[in-house]
């Protein structure tokens, strides 16, 4: 197994003066990938919070802004670019072998000189959920929130025509011609290794990634016996509008710190 390090690490401007930022450097699986840190300004011991964004390439990119929402709530947050992005050596697979770069991200994270080992949260977003789903089956997360994400690839690639193509050339196939390739990237077939308590959000009127995945995966869950708690909120999409967002963020912060494997 590679060594997991960091290589680089440079100041970030943020957009919050109670947060400081950092543009991270860092081995994944061999390659030199890149990622974004955020610790409260406070000294301290904190929980960590892994954030895995949604998208492909530069759809969806990490914003400061967001990571510092969460770093607010008295988290230090490392959110991974994903291989090939920004610099980051390798190509980004859609929750294939990029996964490993989700992977790494924990390890830096446990091994933060601010954060408690034991307590170490994961969120994913959108295509974020597929890849937070497969770090906590590989990791011993504290919990997981899924925030409009995705849980079964195959399904996501029924659903968004528009994707087809690009999941075509980056997985290497459709879920008829390469049905292997689409269950190795579909979480739900593992979730009898996840230990933490889980939490999914989701919109009911989401266009993007429909609330279909949310109930796969809570159907799943509750069929092994896991800790799953839900939120659909019935007039919200793929993004919620900023109040509502300001107030889940909130309760995604109080969640993680009163729900955590033990």
């Amino acid at each position: 197994m590679n060594e997991t390090r960091i290589v680089g690490k440079w100041l970030f401007p943020s957009p919050n003066p109670h947060i400081r930022m950092y543009l991270v450097k860092y081995l994944s699986a061999g390659l030199r990938v890149k990622g974004l840190l955020a610790e409260p300004v406070a000294e301290g011991m904190y929980d960590g919070f892994l954030y895995l964004r949604g998208g492909i390439k530069s759809v969806g990119m990490v914003r400061p802004a967001r990571i510092g929402q969460f770093a607010s709530e008295g988290f230090v947050v490392f959110a991974p670019f994903y291989r090939g992005n920004r610099g980051g050596e390798g190509n980004e697979d859609f929750a294939g072998e990029d996964r490993e770069d989700a992977f790494a991200a924990f390890d830096i994270l446990k091994n933060h000189p601010a954060v408690m080992k034991d307590r170490i949260h994961i969120f994913g977003f959108s295509r974020g959920g597929v890849m937070a789903l497969l770090t906590a089956i590989e990791k011993e997360a504290a919990s997981l929130v899924t925030w409009g994400g995705v849980s079964d690839m195959a399904l996501a690639y029924v659903e968004r025509k528009d994707l087809r193509r690009m999941m075509k050339r980056v997985i290497g196939g459709s879920p008829k011609t390469a049905p292997a390739k689409y269950t190795y990237r579909t979480p739900l077939y593992e979730l009898e290794h996840l230990q933490c308590p889980v939490l999914i959000i989701h919109g009911e009127r989401d266009e993007h990634v429909s609330a279909e995945h949310a109930r796969r995966l809570e159907k799943r869950l509750l069929e092994l016996g896991k800790k799953v708690e839900t939120k659909y909120f019935k007039d919200a999409t793929h993004y919620f509008p900023p109040a509502l967002n300001r107030e889940v963020v909130t309760e995604v912060g109080r969640w993680m710190k009163d729900h955590f494997y033990q």
